[in-house]
């Protein structure tokens, strides 16, 4: 029996796991993220352990074929492969390409493996797709970033709660429980399952949340709701931001939007009257080419009603991927080091040069973002791990050519993925209830995964593997995730994510701890904020942002918006999900009736979707919960991101997934 995490979402319901000889068995668990609850994807996260694709031995591309191999022959080739390659290109012509799903150690130990072992800068990761724009932002205004700078309990105890661009009644259902229907409100282009729960639901034109954003703040000044005390006290930069959204009246964000004027009164009522409010962002406002100031603006929106740092309110961002909060802690992200360090910050290098055991100038500089690391020229060999980027890149067709052309592609997996099945070197590698360490939920919680399960003979852990190749590169390093973890906790001493007091022991006897928790005697940080903001002077800073069109807006060839996102039973790029049985899924095109009539298709009939960047076919879902203008596909399966448009945001290089300009017609 096992005490331990769903393998999916960041909010990282608690499970229980018996082993038996027909497989192990998932029990819910009571937590306070998920009160004793699962979704589907949770109660059958077990079924993949022993799937029939499981990869059991190491494989090698000969010629035309995968064919397997021992595990000392695929690591000779790996290795080879990286010497060669340096020697010939110079140590940034190997990439690493990282996870949002793999445990902390092994994402401490990916970005120390690259820095260290390879001396490559060229190293990012699939969360740079997902929480990119919100991280930035929350730098930028309070000094640090955490999803939520407050437990997910204090959630439910808020009397009005703003949601912008979250389905969470599909994406994690359990979260549903701590919203409350009568104070909810939420933004969204599609009248989602979530959107069915809320009291109020603006829909409006995708890619213009920002001039929403501006817009309730014009009203929330203008009607008298500004908090000035708190603003004063606690906040600088305001005037800057009055006079900005100055120009937002109503009408004209409503003209822009096609959000009612009535409804963005009566969005700002709510939370201005609310003795408790949130605001809360997640992919729909970020994932753009502007998503960075996007949820800027609903940041300065939540600072002028003085929500941020009160106990009872705040602003949070919803993490989508299982570690996408602890992932871009320490070190896979391509301008970190552990602890959220800046790695272009001299002490940071030298603290963390110290623990590693190197010269602070051995340490490499900030490498490319994820798209460009996958479009770049200059690289020629690439591992991957715990990612599927021929699925979940935008431009997919450009990336899968790109890692075509590659003189070594090596991917660790535990199905042939996509991406996989490309691979000239493919590791097998352990699946979440098979390997111990830690994960970060949304909440900055950090929280144990415990093994319940040995992996099938021949898998290896990713922690091995990358252990492994470092000893042959000639920096070992330890595969024990208690020893990472402790490594862990030294490097990130003194940072922004500081885990230096989070010990395994604390974990189990505490049912997780929050960062920063600088030492063994402190009792973490459940709420940041409470008396002052991460900044030097210790104020929250307010910045003025501009709403500007998407990057590529609907004309006389493509007339339509494209907007993509998940669905209840499939998760990422669906190689778990995609594989179980009780899953169903498959890929649709949701549009309106009205455009359905334009182009004259029925509901389940087959429809082309085109973009500038490629077409994907798939069945109608004829539905009243989309706007006309607009349809709709699940990213889950490998048509979608041949649509989407690589244009990146020029803070976050966030790819601006969300919206593009398409066509639609019968296939």
């Amino acid at each position: 029996m096992s005490d331990t995490h769903c393998p999916y979402c960041a909010l990282q319901c608690a499970m229980r796991l018996r082993a038996g000889p027909d497989g192990v068995d998932v029990e819910a668990r009571d937590f306070p993220t998920n009160q004793g609850g699962l979704c589907q994807k949770g109660w059958t996260s077990a079924d993949l352990l022993r799937h029939p694709e499981r990869l059991t031995t190491p494989l090698v591309h000969d010629g035309e074929t995968l064919r397997p191999a021992t595990w000392p022959e695929a690591l000779d080739r790996v290795v080879a492969g990286i010497t060669a390659i340096q020697e010939r290109h110079g140590r940034d012509a190997v990439a690493v390409f990282g996870g949002g799903g793999l445990t902390n150690e092994k994402a401490y130990a990916l970005g120390r493996f690259a820095r260290v072992a390879l001396r490559t800068s060229t190293i990012d990761y699939n969360g740079r797709f997902c929480m990119s724009s919100a991280a930035a932002a929350g730098n930028r205004a309070f000094g640090v970033d955490r999803g939520l700078p407050f437990p997910v309990e204090d959630i439910a105890a808020a009397d009005a709660v703003l949601l912008v661009g979250a389905n969470p009644a599909e994406t994690m259902p359990p979260f549903v429980r701590h919203l409350g229907g009568d104070g909810l409100v939420v933004v969204d282009p599609r009248r989602t399952a979530t959107a069915r729960l809320a009291a109020l639901h603006l829909q409006p034109t995708p890619g213009t949340d920002l001039a929403l954003g501006n817009g309730l703040l014009h009203i929330a000044i203008t009607e008298g709701h500004l908090d000035r005390a708190y603003v004063d006290a606690r906040t600088t930069g305001f005037d800057a931001v009055r006079a900005a959204v100055a120009q937002w009246w109503p009408a004209r964000v409503e003209r822009l939007t096609g959000v009612p004027v009535a409804d963005l009164y009566a969005t700002v009522e709510r939370l201005a009257n609310a003795q408790k409010a949130m605001v809360l962002t997640a992919r729909g406002a970020e994932q753009h080419a502007k998503g960075t100031d996007t949820v800027t603006a609903f940041v300065n929106l939540a600072l002028a009603l003085g929500l941020p740092g009160r106990r009872g309110s705040g602003y949070g961002c919803l993490t989508g991927q299982g570690n996408g909060q602890g992932g871009r802690e320490h070190g896979q992200k391509a301008d970190q080091l552990p602890g959220y360090r800046r790695i272009d910050d001299p002490a940071a290098r030298a603290h963390v040069a110290r623990v590693w055991g190197v010269a602070a100038d051995d340490i490499p500089g900030a490498g490319p973002s994820a798209y460009e690391l996958l479009s770049s020229d200059a690289v020629r060999a690439l591992l991957v791990f715990g990612s599927n980027p021929v699925v979940s890149a935008p431009r997919a067709a450009g990336v899968r050519r790109w890692l075509g052309a590659l003189d070594l592609l090596v991917v660790a997996d535990f199905v042939l993925s996509e991406t996989a099945a490309l691979a000239d070197v493919v590791l097998p590698t352990a699946q979440w209830a098979e390997e111990d360490g830690t994960m970060t939920n949304l909440e900055g919680r950090v929280i144990r995964r415990r093994r319940a399960t040995p992996p099938p003979a021949g898998v290896r852990t990713d922690l091995a593997v990358l252990a492994e190749l470092s000893g042959r590169l000639g920096a070992p390093t330890s595969s024990d995730p208690r020893t990472v973890f402790a490594e862990l906790g030294r490097a990130s001493s003194g940072g922004v994510a500081d885990y230096a007091g989070i010990t395994y022991e604390r974990i189990d006897a505490e049912g997780g701890v929050f960062w920063p928790c600088p030492d063994e005697s402190h009792p973490g940080t459940p709420r940041l904020f409470l008396d002052r903001f991460a900044t030097p002077d210790g104020r929250a800073r307010f910045t003025p942002v501009e709403h500007r069109p998407a990057a590529e807006e609907p004309d006389a060839d493509f007339p339509l918006y494209l907007t993509t996102g998940r669905v209840l039973t499939q998760y990422q790029s669906g190689a778990q999900t995609r594989r179980i049985a009780a899953l169903p899924g498959d890929p649709y095109v949701e549009l309106h009736p009205d455009l359905a009539s334009r182009i004259g298709v029925d509901d389940g009939a087959p429809v082309t979707v085109a973009t500038r960047r490629g077409s994907a076919t798939a069945p109608a879902r004829v539905s009243t919960t989309i706007r006309a203008d607009t349809v709709f596909v699940p990213f889950h399966y490998g048509g979608a991101n041949l649509l989407t448009n690589p244009a990146l945001d020029p803070i976050s290089r966030m790819p601006e997934f969300k919206v593009c300009a398409a066509r639609v017609a019968p296939a």
